[in-house]
C-alpha cells in the first residue's frame, strides 16, 4: 500500500512525526494545536480561536492527502480546561456540524506549550 505524508513543519518535527499520514484509503492526522512553524503560541488565552486553527490545520493536512471533512470519522480534543469544552465544541461543530464524526473532548493536565489550551487529532476514510 502506498504511504504518503504531510510533514508537520513545526519545532517540534525533531520527534520523527509527521503531522498526518496515509496509507490506502486510511489518514490519521497527529495531535495539532495553534502553534506557529517557529513554535509560537496562536491566540493565547483564547480556546475558540486555537480550535480554530488547530482544525483549519487538520482539514488543510486532510486535503493535502485527497480527502475533505466529509471523510473525516473521529476526532479527539484534549482541552486543559474541559470546563470550557463549549468553547472548542462551538468551533468543531462549525467545521463538523454535518458531518458529525465520533468525537471525545478530554481534559488534560497540560500540553507542549503552557499557553496551548486544545490539541486535536483526527481519524478519515477516504473511498
Amino acid at each position: 500500500m502506498t504511504r504518503s505524508k504531510v510533514a508537520s513543519n513545526r519545532i517540534w518535527s525533531e520527534v520523527g512525526y509527521s503531522r498526518a499520514v496515509r496509507v490506502g484509503p486510511l489518514i490519521e492526522v497527529a495531535g495539532t494545536g495553534a502553534a506557529t512553524p517557529d513554535g509560537e503560541i496562536l491566540f493565547p488565552g483564547d480556546l475558540y480561536r486555537q480550535t480554530q486553527e488547530v482544525l483549519k490545520t487538520i482539514v488543510e493536512a486532510i486535503e493535502q492527502l485527497g480527502g475533505t471533512t466529509a471523510d473525516v470519522t473521529r476526532t479527539r480534543v484534549f482541552v486543559t480546561d474541559i470546563d470550557r469544552w463549549k468553547e472548542a465544541g462551538r468551533a468543531h461543530g462549525e467545521v463538523f456540524g454535518d458531518v458529525q464524526p465520533a468525537s471525545a473532548f478530554m481534559e488534560v493536565q497540560r500540553l507542549l506549550h503552557p499557553d496551548m489550551l486544545v490539541e486535536i487529532e483526527a481519524t478519515a476514510y477516504v473511498e
